[in-house]
C-alpha cells in the first residue's frame, strides 16, 4: 500500500503528477491511500511520499502511452476542487480506467462517472454562489489613489483558486482581499495572488451595506414569494454574511399583508412625458399602417409584417431588397447574413464585400443594380454568443417566393443573376448542381434571361488558400460575364 500526500486541496497539477508517475508505475488504485498535508511542517505521515505543488512528473517511456479525453481534464479540474477526501481516488480510478476504456467519462450510467458528476456539479454551484454572495467592505485607501476593499465569504469547496480570476476581471479597477476558511485570494491591480492557508475574517462596516438592503428591500416581490425557492437560491447558511439578510425574516412574515395593500393601492400615474412618448407612438404607427405611393416602398412595408413562416420569429428585422426600380440586372442570394439582420440591408456583411468588389471590377455600379434574398430573414442557430447561419429549407424558401415573384414584377429586370443553389431553386422550383448551369445564360418567362453563379459566402468558406484564390478568380469571370451580356441584352 502506498499513501501519496499532497500539498494542496485543490492543486490539480500536483495530483495530476503523482497519479502520472504512479500510471506510469502500474500502480492499481485499490495499492493507493492519498492525504492532504495540513501544516507546512514535515508530512503528517512519516516516511510517506509527498508531492509538492509543480513537483515535475517522470517522463514517460516509449513503452506506455498516457491518454484522456479533454472532458475528463474539464471535469477533473473541476472535481479536485471537492471537499470529499475521496475526491482523488476516484479521480485516480477513472484515470486508470480509461487507459482501456477511452469513451468512459460519457458513459452516464457508469458509478464513478456518476459519482464525478456529482462532484463536478456541487463544486460548479459553489462557485456561483461565491459570485453572487461576496460582499466587498471598503478599508483605508492606498497610497497612489487606488481603493481597497475586503470580503469574507465561506465556501464548501475548495474553489477560491477556481473563482479568484473572475472577481480580478470584474473588479479590476481596486485592490481587494477575498478571504475564506479554505483559502485567501488577493489583487493589486497587477497581480493575482492565491493562497490556499485559511484566512481572517475582519470585522468591517461599511456605508454600502445599507445601500445592498434598500436595493433588495425594493426588488423584493411579496406577491410572487415563495420560501422554498428563495432558499434554494439563497441558503440560509450564506445569509450571515450578507448585509440585506437581516430584512428577510420580516419581508416573509409581512409579505401577505404587503401584496394585499398593494392590490388595494391606486394604479400609478405616469409622468406627463409618458403621455407625450405614447402620443408619438401613435401617429408613428399610424404612419406605419397607411399605404404608400411608391409600389416599392408600399412592397416593403407588406414585407416588413410577413408572419408567413417562422423564421420572423427569432430575426431582428426584414431585410428587403435594394436597388432602383428599374434596374436592368437583379441579383438574388440566400438569405440575410448576421450583419444584414442587423443593419436591415442586403448584402452588406463580409460576402456583401466580395460581391461589391467583384462589381467594381466588372465596371457594374452597385446602386445601378437590384440585390435581394430568396429569403428574407435570418435563419441562425445560437451558439454561445455567435449566431450561425443556418440554410433555409425547402418550405421557407417557398413562403418566400410569393415576395420575390413580386419583386421580380416590379422591377421588370432583363437578367437575373442566381448566387447559389437556393436563390436557383427559388426562382426555378429546380435542384441541380452548380457545375451544371453555372455561367451560362438560361431564358426565362418574359424574355428574361437567368444567369448562374455561386454564392460569395461560398467563397469565403474555402480554407485552402490556393483554391480560394481560383475560385474568386471564376466568380469574378462570371460577374465580367454579366457585364458583357447585359451590353447585348
Amino acid at each position: 500500500m502506498r499513501t501519496i500526500e499532497l500539498c494542496g486541496g485543490s492543486d490539480f497539477d500536483a495530483w495530476r503528477n503523482a497519479a502520472r508517475q504512479l500510471l506510469l508505475s502500474g500502480v492499481s488504485p485499490a495499492d493507493i491511500v492519498w492525504r492532504v498535508r495540513d501544516g507546512a511542517a514535515p508530512g503528517l505521515f512519516d516516511g510517506k511520499e509527498a508531492v509538492e505543488p509543480g513537483a515535475e512528473a517522470a517522463a514517460p517511456t516509449s513503452e506506455t502511452q498516457i491518454s484522456v479525453s479533454r472532458l475528463y481534464i474539464d471535469k477533473a479540474t473541476a472535481a479536485i476542487c471537492h471537499s470529499d477526501p475521496a475526491r482523488f481516488d476516484l479521480l485516480y480510478r477513472l484515470l486508470f480506467r480509461l487507459q482501456m476504456h477511452r469513451a468512459l467519462v460519457g458513459d452516464a450510467a457508469d458509478p464513478d462517472v456518476v459519482l464525478l458528476d456529482r462532484l463536478v456539479k456541487s463544486v460548479r454551484r459553489d462557485c456561483h454562489k461565491m459570485k453572487a454572495f461576496v460582499r466587498f467592505k471598503e478599508i483605508d485607501q492606498k497610497e497612489g489613489g487606488r481603493r481597497r476593499f475586503v470580503a469574507w465569504f465561506e465556501p464548501d469547496h475548495f474553489i477560491v483558486a477556481r473563482t479568484a480570476p473572475f472577481f480580478a476581471r470584474r473588479f479590476a479597477d481596486m485592490d481587494w482581499l477575498i478571504s475564506t476558511p479554505k483559502g485567501s485570494a488577493a489583487w493589486n491591480g497587477e497581480t493575482l495572488k492565491v493562497d490556499s492557508a485559511p484566512g481572517t475574517r475582519e470585522a468591517v462596516e461599511d456605508e454600502a451595506d445599507e445601500l445592498w438592503r434598500i436595493y433588495f428591500a425594493n426588488i423584493f416581490n411579496p406577491a410572487r414569494l415563495k420560501v422554498k425557492a428563495m432558499q434554494a437560491e439563497m441558503p440560509k447558511k450564506y445569509w450571515k454574511n450578507l448585509p440585506e439578510a437581516r430584512l428577510i425574516p420580516d419581508l416573509i412574515a409581512n409579505a401577505e399583508a404587503r401584496s394585499r395593500s398593494m392590490a388595494q393601492a391606486a394604479p400609478t400615474v405616469a409622468p406627463a412625458f409618458h403621455d407625450r412618448l405614447q402620443a408619438d407612438w401613435d401617429a408613428a404607427r399610424k404612419r406605419s399602417n397607411s399605404v404608400p405611393d411608391d409600389p416599392m416602398q408600399a412592397l416593403q412595408t407588406e414585407l416588413g409584417a410577413c408572419r408567413r413562416c417562422p423564421l420572423h420569429l427569432p430575426a431582428t428585422q426584414t431585410v428587403c431588397g435594394e436597388g432602383p426600380v428599374e434596374a436592368e440586372m437583379m441579383f438574388v442570394g440566400e438569405q440575410p447574413g448576421d450583419q444584414e439582420d442587423l443593419a436591415g440591408r442586403p448584402f452588406i456583411g463580409p460576402a456583401g464585400k466580395v460581391f461589391d468588389e467583384a462589381l467594381l471590377m466588372a465596371g457594374i455600379a452597385r446602386k445601378g443594380v437590384y440585390v435581394t434574398n430568396a429569403v428574407k430573414h435570418f435563419k441562425y442557430e445560437p451558439r454561445g454568443k455567435r449566431r450561425i447561419h443556418q440554410k433555409p429549407n425547402m418550405g421557407e424558401i417557398q413562403h418566400c417566393r410569393w415576395w420575390l415573384d413580386r419583386e421580380i414584377a416590379l422591377v421588370k429586370p432583363k437578367i437575373i443573376v442566381a448566387m447559389g443553389a437556393t436563390a436557383f431553386f427559388a426562382l426555378t422550383g429546380e435542384k441541380k448542381a452548380m457545375g451544371e448551369v453555372r455561367g451560362m445564360p438560361i431564358p426565362i418567362e418574359a424574355g428574361r434571361m437567368l444567369f448562374v453563379t455561386v454564392h460569395p459566402a461560398y467563397l469565403l468558406r474555402i480554407p485552402e488558400p490556393q483554391r480560394r484564390a481560383e475560385e474568386l478568380e471564376r466568380f469574378h469571370a462570371d460577374i465580367g460575364s454579366l457585364a458583357r451580356l447585359s451590353a447585348v441584352a
